[in-house]
């Protein structure tokens, strides 16, 4: 299986598992919030720590330019998220901050391209706003007071927060330490804010079936999840990873629908058929993105062998002129004949368009 496929199989199996979840944490409603969630989180990650132990796999250490993310990832796209989820449906209906969370991807697919200073994809935002439409069907919308508007708007930032704060710190250390390092901030975090908070009540002994609410949602829903979902980001990008939350509230109706917890109306498949519509055309690459395009060495072109020696190739210049400058200066993130995304450093890989390379080249 190829990076792009597996990557996806990940990404969908851990928002599934996240959206199948949302009963589960139905049987939490009288547990102490934060505690509760610093709990899940603290146990989440240690057993991440011993995961990687049990495997002999490093994990590296985060560095100064990785804890303000991850402390920032922990307060908003974790504490934060549950918090304003759980709060907003004191003021408003379930359906209307369901379709509130449906703009997560839309929001994902335009916010982590700017970032990064490129412009936004056509397909992840396309695929974005269909899915949205879906999930704004399958729920069905709802009523709301204006505190409820406000924090449903604030679960679907920090929503979208758990994904872009993440970005930065997947290139630097990887998925399987950035879920367990973000998942011991929040445990650590969560549990000082939540004893100041209400000392009284913050560690309260959970029943049995809340014991059983906190292991699911600590081994499946964060451990595994957080770990899918974060090999996803990393191998699809955060745009195009980001599609696949709306898949979410499908499986959440699936797990309904099974449970007899919900009624079925007909209108659930138009959404069903919108979001899944929305993820296929989210996950499409443009055009120059495709694996047509040529790799290339640049060590090995820009080398003086007689396949791409000037003296042997006449014509208005040579294609190593473009190329060995980059080289020599290390310059990273170079555009080379409209190509984006490559890394021009010294041994590293080029994307080349191999027709009119070819060309400029003489080859036939």
């Amino acid at each position: 299986m190829d990076s792009e496929r597996r990557g996806v199989t990940l990404g969908v199996l851990g928002v599934l598992i996240v959206g199948a979840s949302v009963p589960v944490t139905g049987m939490l409603d009288g547990y102490p919030v934060i505690t509760g969630q610093a709990l899940r989180y603290a146990l989440a990650g240690a057993l991440l720590l011993a995961w990687a132990r049990l495997r002999g796999q490093p994990m590296p250490l985060p560095g100064r330019r990785d804890w303000p993310a991850l402390i920032a990832l922990a307060a908003t796209g974790m504490i934060g998220f549950q918090a304003c989820l759980l709060f907003a449906q004191r003021y408003a209906e379930p359906g209307l901050v369901a379709a509130f969370l449906g703009g997560t991807p839309l929001v994902l697919a335009l916010a982590a391209p700017l970032a990064k200073g490129k412009r936004p994809s056509w397909a992840p935002v396309a695929g974005a706003v269909l899915a949205g439409l879906g999930i704004a069907v399958l729920s069905g919308g709802g009523a709301a007071r204006w505190q409820g508007l406000v924090l449903a708007a604030l679960a679907m930032v920090c929503e979208a927060l758990f994904t872009l704060l993440a970005v930065g710190v997947l290139e630097r250390l990887g998925a399987l330490a950035t879920a367990t390092w973000s998942c011991c901030a929040a445990g650590v975090g969560g549990a000082v804010v939540g004893t100041v908070a209400d000392p009284s009540a913050a560690w309260v002994w959970p029943d049995g079936r809340e014991l059983i609410a906190l292991g699911y949602l600590t081994v499946v829903v964060t451990a595994i999840a957080f770990l899918l979902w974060y090999s996803a980001v990393s191998m699809l990008g955060a745009d195009r990873a980001g599609v696949l939350v709306g898949l979410m509230p499908v499986s959440g109706l699936a797990v309904s629908l099974l449970l007899d917890m919900q009624d079925f109306r007909f209108s659930q498949l138009i959404g069903v058929a919108l979001v899944s519509s929305g993820v296929v055309l989210g996950l499409r690459r443009e055009r120059d993105e495709l694996g047509a395009l040529d790799v290339e060495v640049l060590d090995d072109v820009a080398a003086d062998d007689s396949d791409h020696d000037r003296a042997h190739r006449p014509g208005e210049g040579d294609l190593l002129d473009e190329l060995r400058p980059a080289v020599d200066r290390a310059q990273p993130q170079r555009e080379i004949h409209g190509a984006e995304r490559n890394r021009l450093a010294n041994g590293d890989l080029a994307v080349l368009d191999p027709r009119r390379d070819r060309e400029r080249l003489g080859d036939p």
